[in-house]
């Protein structure tokens, strides 16, 4: 009888680890996880993948910092990719797991945030520009103008992003400056210049894929890709590039330090560096992506859609978000702080 329950307690504990061992924790923003990868990904693997979802870079942080997540995989910004690595956080990855690596682009592989991809495989890249709703305003939609001078048919229509660094970025810009900033003259017009505007604004919101094809916002400082979705759902949605400057960015998906799904993850790793599973992410989300080859499996609609194919005359005006430091971190965070009040 002991040698029957020994046998069925040692069964029992290899089928609670295989099913432990058939699951991986994904820690990414919301609405940005192609359902249809996943069921790709676990047909395939036999892994199920848990997708919690999180709504800003800071949230993030704050959460994994804070220890004992139970996530294995996250997706940070590039301007905070840095910050990850210095905290200790994720982990070094190991390539010769990752057969899919090479098929990185070339133009995303030696980035100055993690050169040679030693740390992260890319997720998805886009903007931070304006949209509109045409029906209520039909004017110039390249501007910042739209949510830090709002004309007045927008005025209390106006949704901003609570993404601190994009939001800091694009006012500096709009006021002459660079991001990161440590002009202190310059990032006081900044704040008063957002200080102004706010009470113009509708909200500080998130969701502005919904809200905006639902005719609930008519204006926000957003993500292309989020706008894009909007759009084929709302004709009357249209994406703009401020030409005082707008942001170009980068997610990326990263081990943590602690993943208990270590395997797992890095089967999940490989498997969004094939072209065909990369080009899942982006017809999902509406994003393009950092893998070589995945052109040849995007919808026919994003090949010309304007939330992708950047203006000729405005290409120039886009700069890729770095890591801000010292003066520069403390003034954006010091000017975000009064901008919650």
């Amino acid at each position: 009888m002991k040698q029957t329950l020994a046998a069925l307690a040692l069964l029992m504990a290899s089928t609670t680890l295989a099913a432990a061992e058939g699951e991986l924790q994904l820690y990414n923003w919301g609405n940005y996880t192609s359902p249809e990868l996943l069921a790709k990904f676990e047909k395939e693997t036999g892994i199920k993948v848990i997708v919690t979802d999180y709504d800003s870079n800071d949230t993030a942080l704050a959460k994994i910092e804070a220890g004992g997540s139970g996530f294995d995989l996250v997706v940070p910004s590039a301007n905070y990719v840095p910050i990850w690595i210095e905290k200790g956080l994720v982990q070094e990855l190991d390539l010769s797991k990752i057969a899919n690596h090479k098929n990185i682009a070339a133009e995303w592989m030696n980035v100055d945030y993690d050169p040679g991809r030693k740390f992260s495989i890319p997720w998805q890249w886009g903007t931070t520009g304006m949209a509109v709703n045409q029906t209520a305003y039909s004017g110039d939609v390249n501007t910042s103008a739209i949510f830090l001078d709002p004309p007045p048919e927008l005025v209390g229509k106006v949704n901003v992003t609570p993404e601190m660094n994009d939001v800091l970025a694009l006012a500096t810009m709009y006021m002459g400056g660079a991001p990161c900033s440590e002009d202190a003259e310059l990032m006081k017009k900044v704040r008063d210049k957002l200080i102004e505007a706010k009470p113009k604004w509708q909200s500080m919101d998130y969701g502005m894929t919904e809200k905006m094809a639902a005719n609930d916002v008519m204006a926000s400082l957003y993500w292309n890709g989020a706008i894009f979705r909007a759009r084929l759902e709302n004709p009357e949605v249209k994406y703009g590039y401020p030409k005082e400057g707008y942001i170009l960015w980068m997610d990326q998906v990263m081990l943590l330090k602690d993943a208990q799904h270590v395997d797992e993850a890095y089967k999940f790793l490989d498997f969004i560096a094939v072209p065909e599973n990369a080009a899942m992410i982006s017809a999902f989300a509406r994003y393009a992506n950092g893998i070589a080859g995945s052109d040849a499996f995007m919808p026919d609609d994003m090949k010309d859609a304007p939330e992708i194919v950047i203006p000729a005359e405005l290409k120039d005006k886009g700069v890729f978000m770095k890591t801000c430091t010292g003066k520069a971190q403390d003034y954006i965070t010091a000017i975000w702080t009064e901008l919650q009040k």
